[in-house]
């Protein structure tokens, strides 16, 4: 739901609009997204520019709707699964080959961290050269 008032917010009060939202203090919110608390409070008092770096992390880190951060468009949070894999396979998609080999590697060490085990992917069929790139 597109509130009027998003629209009229910069980009900056947005991001504050979010870190309260999720009840998180600077601290927590800069820590989260690995920049210091210090920029955090500069971003949101609009000392400094808030770049595509920063918003790709706070998207990917608490499922922010790049389009609503950037322009107050839209819902502030993906609302599902789906909007959220669909984000993921889009990006995936751009990367080339080479970096979509380090992006599943990275996943599996993730699972590997938290004690989890990749699925088993022998029932996945083995992609050949000539595969279009996987669609959601």
């Amino acid at each position: 739901m597109v509130l009027s008032y998003d629209m009229d917010m910069t980009i900056s009060k947005r991001i504050r609009h979010v870190r309260q939202t999720l009840n998180m203090s600077q601290v927590e919110f800069a820590k989260a997204i690995h920049i210091s608390n210090g920029y955090i409070a500069e971003l949101e008092c609009e000392h400094r520019k808030v770049n595509d770096r920063i918003i790709h992390l706070i998207s990917l880190t608490f499922g922010v709707n790049e389009k609503w951060l950037k322009t107050g468009e839209g819902d502030m949070f993906f609302k599902t699964l789906g909007e959220k894999l669909q984000r993921m396979v889009t990006l995936f998609n751009e990367l080339p080959p080479k970096f979509q080999d380090y992006v599943m590697q990275q996943i599996e060490q993730l699972l590997n961290v938290t004690g989890k085990e990749p699925q088993n992917s022998a029932e996945i069929p083995p992609e050949t050269p000539n595969d279009p790139p996987v669609q959601a």
